[in-house]
């Protein structure tokens, strides 16, 4: 493997790509930490201590994780990614609905450029609508509970104003940093990022867990999380491979075709996504909740429903809830994704068929239902994987706070998946020029 991350730096384009995104992944790293204008540094920090130690945080906790603590601290990039991803699945979801999407996908890159563009406003807007939700709630003293020190130096309306557009551009400059390294970079910028914010979280909060006094604590952790990565590879690497048969053609004096290749079905076809949009479904109705509470008033029937059963993430309710919806949006995107008759039509088109079924109708019912079939164990690794530090910390009594956030399911099926992945891209190309690749 050394000899390969060798070979990687050898290659000049290569290496330009590799340093291009992790030159990228710094400037990101170093926005997550820088405070943005009106917001009391000193303050915010003293609070985020104060919720690390406890169970504060609430429903924010895996929000924050994926943002690398930027969100708590009301950073410039406190915002991160999470806009464009709920906006890139939102579009998704409507190119099933509005006919005018599905016609543009069918268009090749034309369409794709326009659809792209539709994400990215729709990402501002969003962007917009949370920055605004996360100002109202620390002016409010929602977002930090229980910190007793004011985190917003002005609380007027221009104040706060300002606020939310720093926080909206640092959206949109996080939006362009992953779809440049995306572009001209290694790996799929989006996951990267996230990837980048879990790992920066790591070792802050090994450390807490090694603080809290619980050696044995922090060695049961570490072993868990090895357990959960050979879980993650095994499954990661699982795929279902149908055999393609390609016939024989004439054009011209030239014959083309007669060979077998295979139709790769991965076990986890939908990687994390369905985890990520789950994640950010369930941080909403407490988002609502909190707004919609007058400010030292009871709060409503609802509300308190909210509370009770939305915002321990340890809670039996919440964790049955985000199962379900992992399971709902692994099925989901899957079904969006890959189209069982567009694949079947483009193995018609190029001579291609399944042995055993007939070009077009039958062989696409058959791999709709393979897909059925191998998208149901990969819904539930899943959701497993992401609720099974909940399940534990329920069972033994403790809430967990927001320690140990960076060792959950969830973390470590996100660096996994997107680590195998990144690495995967950069063997590629070290094959494509004759190099060996990281796996002998």
């Amino acid at each position: 493997m050394l000899s390969a991350f060798v070979s990687a730096f050898r290659t000049p384009d290569l290496r330009r790509k590799i340093l291009f995104t992790l030159g990228l992944i710094a400037l990101y790293r170093f926005g997550a930490a820088l405070p943005s204008p009106g917001v009391s540094y000193k303050n915010v920090q003293e609070c985020v201590e104060l919720v690390n130690g406890g169970d504060s945080a609430g429903i924010y906790q895996l929000i924050n994780l994926f943002s690398g603590g930027a969100l708590l601290q009301l950073s410039v990039f406190a915002i991160g990614i999470m806009p464009y991803i709920t906006a890139s699945i939102i579009v998704q979801l409507l190119t099933v609905v509005i006919p005018r999407f599905e016609d543009l996908k069918k268009e090749g890159q034309a369409g794709q450029s326009k659809m792209t563009q539709y994400t990215r406003y729709l990402s501002v807007a969003l962007a917009i609508l949370q920055a605004t939700g996360l100002v109202a709630l620390a002016a409010r003293g929602q977002l930090l509970q229980g910190c007793p020190k004011d985190i917003l130096d002005d609380t007027s309306i221009f104040g706060m104003v300002i606020i939310v557009l720093v926080m909206t551009a640092g959206a949109a400059l996080v939006m362009w940093f992953g779809e440049q390294i995306t572009e001209r970079g290694v790996g799929n910028g989006m996951s990267l990022l996230i990837f980048a914010g879990i790992v920066a979280r790591v070792p802050i909060e090994g450390k807490m867990i090694w603080d809290s006094g619980s050696h044995l604590k922090f060695a049961l952790v570490v072993l868990a999380v090895f357990a959960i990565i050979v879980a993650v590879i095994f499954v990661e690497q699982g795929q279902r491979r149908i055999p393609v048969q390609y016939a024989k053609r004439v054009v011209g004096r030239k014959m083309y075709g007669g060979s077998s290749t295979y139709l790769p079905l991965k076990v986890n076809q939908a990687g994390v996504i369905p985890v990520i949009f789950a994640s950010s479904l369930l941080y909403l109705p407490n988002l609502v909740a909190q707004l919609t509470q007058d400010t030292g008033g009871d709060p409503a029937w609802w509300q308190e429903q909210i509370q009770k059963y939305l915002v321990n993430p340890n809670n039996p309710v919440y964790i049955s809830i985000y199962f379900a919806l992992i399971v709902f949006f692994t099925y989901f995107y899957v079904a969006i994704t890959f189209n069982p008759e567009e694949r079947a039509d483009e193995m018609k088109k190029y001579g291609g068929f399944i042995p055993g079924y007939r070009p077009g109708k039958p062989t696409a019912d058959y791999l709709n239902y393979v897909l059925s079939r191998i998208t149901l164990p990969g819904s539930i690794y899943l959701g497993t994987v992401a609720i099974l530090p909940n399940v534990f910390l329920n069972m033994g009594g403790g809430t967990g706070g927001s320690i140990g956030m960076a060792f959950g399911g969830t973390a470590v099926l996100i660096i996994v998946s997107v680590g195998l992945d990144t690495v995967k891209q950069i063997e590629s190309q070290l094959m494509n020029r004759n190099y060996e690749g990281f796996l002998k």
